[in-house]
């Protein structure tokens, strides 16, 4: 079996979603570098292109969808069926926001959870189906958080969705593993993407500092995320499914 290389990722097609930026970007990117083929998935038609720009090697594309409309998931995956077959699903897509319980909204909260859980579900459904698959099987992962295992004022919706993928991960790895995929999660702390830099940017340097120092060894690049995922994507880890991996950079232990 071959270890870390440039071709390690070669002939697998992996679907990325959230992939306009962050750690979405981050993990295409990374993905292209070690030759795989991506479908990079977003809603941002402008901001996918550049994506798709920065991508080494050739047999990239892009979907437009707005995974908020989860009942359009199909119809946009529709001409996958049949192509190059899927090997790879990393679900990086997700809203999050800062609003205490007495300013909770339902109708905003279900289209946090549409992005966050429920479109994970619908990919997964559709994907999973004959005709889009390699044959020898497949690898998911779903980025949740840290704040899904702890909890956090004024995060009870962003919370609770990360939770759901938790679970969501374990029961889909049982189901799935007939047919040859594995499910797994990854929980980073705080990443320094353009919603860290939105977050951080309203709070008082203070308060930054004072989050920076449960990062023992600072704050999480989104490559740390990525390399996480090219590992949980890659034949490297073919006996490793239904796991929640943490990556905090010791924000948890305190």
């Amino acid at each position: 079996m071959k270890y870390w290389s440039e071709t390690l990722l070669e002939k697998k097609r992996i679907l990325i979603t959230g992939a306009s930026s962050g750690i979405g970007r981050e993990c295409a990117i990374a993905c292209s570098n070690l030759g795989a083929h991506i479908i990079l998935m977003g809603r941002d038609e402008k901001r996918l292109q550049e994506a798709l720009h920065s991508l080494s090697g050739t047999g990239h594309s892009t979907i437009i969808c707005d995974l908020t409309l989860v009942n359009s998931i199909k119809d946009h995956l529709a001409h996958l069926k049949s192509t190059e077959p899927i090997s790879g699903f990393i679900h990086c897509a997700g809203i999050e926001r800062t609003r205490p319980l007495k300013s909770f909204d339902s109708e905003d909260f279900a289209v946090m959870f549409n992005t966050n859980v429920t479109s994970a579900i619908e990919l997964t459904r559709v994907i999973s189906a004959l005709g889009y698959l390699e044959k020898n099987g497949a690898s998911y992962v779903f980025i949740s958080s840290v704040s899904g295992i702890n909890g956090e004022k004024g995060k009870l919706e962003y919370s609770s969705t990360k939770a759901s993928l938790f679970a969501l991960t374990k029961s889909l790895a049982l189901e799935l593993a007939v047919k040859h995929i594995r499910v797994n999660c990854i929980s980073p702390a705080m990443v320094q993407t353009p919603m860290f830099k939105s977050i951080t940017d309203s709070l008082p340097e203070d308060s930054v500092n004072s989050i920076e120092a449960k990062h023992l060894f600072g704050f999480i690049e989104p490559s740390d995320v990525a390399n996480l995922c090219i590992y949980l994507i890659s034949d490297l880890s073919r006996k490793i499914t239904g796991s929640n991996i943490v990556i905090d950079s010791g924000y948890t232990l305190k």
